[in-house]
């Protein structure tokens, strides 16, 4: 859609009451999020433009790193009694704003729009943490992807993406006869977090709800978490290779374009750094689900959202109206993801259509199998499940384990638990 439409379909979508209750003021907001770079950061410029064509005054404070960065961003503005008019938050951590009696209360705007009835169910709890809407989602993120390069598989006489764990390392075993990586990694805690939450639940999804989900430290020390750490083990001493420790995110994907490395397990989100890229799905790589030994579909889950703080500003105000109006709109949620490679928060949108991926397609069709079987999960590593200082506790033995050859596996699962229970006493 050229964008001189869009911003004329989108004028013409805001309902005439949420304009007449916005006609005494202009709307204005200031949003904190850590979207500073790559496709993260052209999906997010989306939402800016959006709201300057509704009439809004767009701002933002866009801060580097992960989810402690922006929470500290945050504390800070809130301790010097400048709270946000809306920050890029998930999971726990809209529970625990939400607790302290801050977040503004958006239940007019979602009864108005009927959210309820659209949105994703199993993002409800997340958004409502006590009944009200606090948080407006912007998408869903599928974490257990495993992407292939075909000039790599090719190289290694690897037929498809592997299914289990066996298969994996069997494919793995090919590649590294014929030369190749297997396994493309650019070690970072978020990183590291995320390939071995990918592992943990692949191999057994109870050991994930109760380690990752639960924060149960037995469930951490246990024999399946060994387990799981032997795998990972395998992968980063003999599947990936000696330079993860400085590599960064644009060299990894070189290394699927190339065809340097087989395999990359990372969130969908890959898919627009693939499509900025200029790589196509089919011909320069492939994805599925990363591989499972339960033989069912699965689906971990993150989500982008935005919490919305109370203002005494009435222009903060009438922005964060417009904002929450325009994050749940068909026209962002589609634009925004077709840019970002994640699937809407809106379950009424149709992917069938041109500008989403086939990777897309099969996430949604993913996504309502696993809700119909039981397997879908939120994810730890991307801070939808237990707090930020467990979170934050369990990565950083994750990524010492990488960095650690002489760390065993039965020692790793330990640290993790004692490094939980330290956070917690």
């Amino acid at each position: 859609m050229a964008m001189r439409s869009f911003i004329a379909t989108l004028t013409g979508a805001v309902s005439l009451g949420l304009l007449a209750n916005m006609a005494w003021a202009e709307p204005k907001t200031n949003m904190l999020h850590q979207w500073n770079s790559g496709s993260d950061a052209a999906a997010i410029a989306k939402l800016g433009e959006m709201f300057t064509a509704a009439g809004g005054k767009w701002e933002q404070t866009s801060i580097a790193g992960h989810t402690a960065n922006t929470l500290a961003k945050l504390r800070s503005d809130v301790i010097a009694g400048n709270a946000p008019p809306a920050v890029q938050l998930k999971g726990p951590e809209i529970a625990e704003w939400n607790a302290t009696g801050m977040t503004a209360d958006l239940d007019p705007i979602a009864h108005e729009e009927g959210w309820e009835k659209v949105v994703a169910p199993e993002l409800l709890p997340v958004m409502k943490p006590t009944g009200t809407w606090v948080a407006a989602p912007m998408n869903i993120h599928r974490i257990n992807w495993i992407w292939g390069s075909t000039k790599a598989m090719e190289k290694a006489g690897i037929k498809e993406l592997p299914k289990t764990w066996a298969e994996f390392n069997a494919d793995c075993d090919k590649a590294v006869a014929a030369h190749v990586i297997c396994e493309a990694h650019f070690s970072q805690d978020w990183t590291d977090a995320t390939v071995f939450e990918v592992v943990v639940y692949g191999q057994n999804i109870d050991l994930f709800r109760k380690a990752f989900v639960e924060g149960d430290t037995q469930a951490m020390r246990s024999p399946e978490m060994v387990k799981a750490f032997d795998q990972f083990r395998l992968m980063v001493s003999k599947y990936m290779d000696p330079g993860i420790a400085g590599r960064d995110y644009d060299t990894t994907t070189s290394m699927i374009a190339k065809g340097d490395a087989a395999f990359f397990i990372m969130g969908d989100w890959q898919i627009g750094i693939f499509t900025a890229a200029g790589l196509k799905q089919g011909a320069d790589y492939v994805c599925q689900q990363a591989p499972t030994d339960w033989a069912k579909p699965g689906f971990i889950l993150n989500s982008d959202s935005v919490v919305f703080f109370k203002q005494k500003d009435p222009d903060y105000v009438a922005g964060q109206k417009l904002l929450a109006h325009l994050i749940l709109s068909k026209d962002f949620q589609t634009i925004f993801n077709q840019a970002k490679g994640s699937i809407p928060a809106r379950l009424d949108i149709d992917l069938s259509g041109s500008g989403w991926n086939p990777c897309q397609q099969t996430s949604l069709k993913d996504l309502q199998a696993s809700i119909k079987d039981g397997t879908l999960v939120r994810s730890m590593a991307h801070n939808m499940t237990v707090l930020q200082k467990y979170r934050g506790a369990m990565m950083e033995v994750i990524t010492q384990f990488v960095n650690t050859p002489s760390m065993s596996s039965k020692d790793a699962a330990n640290a993790m638990a004692d490094a939980v229970e330290a956070q917690k006493s």
